[in-house]
């Protein structure tokens, strides 16, 4: 098989791969704002449950959490995901449980005489967080986004595990036709996966001094 040809066939795992990255990477942002302010929540109880869950999918395996989405839901609850959704739930769940923590740390991270003023405008705490926190909190949290989102990418390749067609997915079956074509196929594969990464790098770039400009000119 030439290289275009091969080029050909995981290209139409990256379409795969990129709505994999982009549904995933939804749930995961959202998961981690709910989560990343339930950790500053006054309530300890809501407190206790979001550490139990961040703690647990930052402490186990991602391949064993796809494994038992995918593989042993079925079995306990009757509980049927196709692929595609397997590895969007799972991924979510992971990495929005990385990202909590990044959310949380930022918010913390802000001067406490912020929220003092805010306290003396008569600001509810709904309005501290919305007008207050979270504009300063969220330039502190790009840097860590932009890792989150890249990790996630390099993460969908698990997927394939779990009879995902991704790029991955196709790369071992070009392989196991042809081993003699390893260095070929997983040499595109590499270069297709970074192709895939740099514009998260460059937004993340781009975002990150956009913010810093926003404080320079303050």
């Amino acid at each position: 098989m030439s290289l275009i040809e091969i080029v050909e066939v995981l290209m139409r795992g990256a379409t795969v791969t990129v709505s994999l990255l982009l549904a995933s990477g939804a749930l995961a942002f959202i998961l981690a704002f709910i989560a990343g302010l339930s950790r500053v929540s006054e309530n300890k109880a809501v407190r206790v449950l979001t550490m139990i869950y961040v703690e647990f999918f930052r402490g186990t395996s991602l391949l064993v959490q796809l494994f038992w989405i995918f593989f042993v839901l079925p079995q306990l609850f009757d509980i049927r995901l196709d692929p595609f959704t397997a590895g969007v739930v799972t991924l979510g769940l992971n990495y929005a449980a990385y990202a909590s923590e990044i959310v949380r740390g930022a918010i913390l991270a802000v001067p406490d005489g912020q929220t003092e003023a805010a306290i003396a405008l008569n600001m509810s705490k709904f309005q501290r967080m919305r007008y207050i926190i979270l504009p300063q909190a969220l330039r502190t949290m790009l840097p860590g986004f932009g890792n989150i989102s890249i990790e996630l990418l390099k993460g969908t390749s698990l997927v394939s595990l779990i009879t995902l067609q991704d790029m991955m997915y196709l790369a071992q079956n070009l392989r196991a036709a042809d081993y003699s074509q390893s260095l070929q196929v997983f040499g595109i594969l590499l270069i297709l996966y970074f192709v895939l990464a740099l514009p998260l790098i460059v937004l993340s770039r781009y975002l990150e001094r956009r913010a810093s400009r926003g404080v320079a000119s303050a």
